[in-house]
């Protein structure tokens, strides 16, 4: 592309050079944990905050360790593995990388 390509961004309603549309389309899809590490399938994550399930009496406390996450189609929540809850889905905002 050359330096004078621009492309209208609709969710600022400007129009912007294309490298940067192109840039921050390559980055969109990257999931961060709370403290901006890059997460990936099979890593594991500490819990840094006590968490209520919801559909469930149990509480996932501070400092638990999920091991083998999954990342989804959505960059703000990973699947997990939990030996008393099947089927975890959390925030990547409660989540730091191990």
């Amino acid at each position: 592309m050359a330096d004078d390509d621009y492309v209208y961004d609709e969710a600022t309603g400007e129009w912007r050079p294309a490298a940067d549309v192109a840039a921050d389309a390559a980055t969109a899809g990257i999931v961060r944990d709370s403290a901006g590490s890059p997460l990936a399938d099979g890593d594991q994550v500490v819990v840094i905050k006590d968490l209520k399930v919801k559909g469930s009496s149990a509480v996932i406390k501070q400092g638990t360790v999920i091991r083998s996450i999954r990342l989804t189609d959505d960059p703000d929540e990973v699947d997990c593995r939990h030996d008393s809850i099947k089927g975890l889905v959390l925030r990547a905002e409660f989540l730091r990388k191990r």
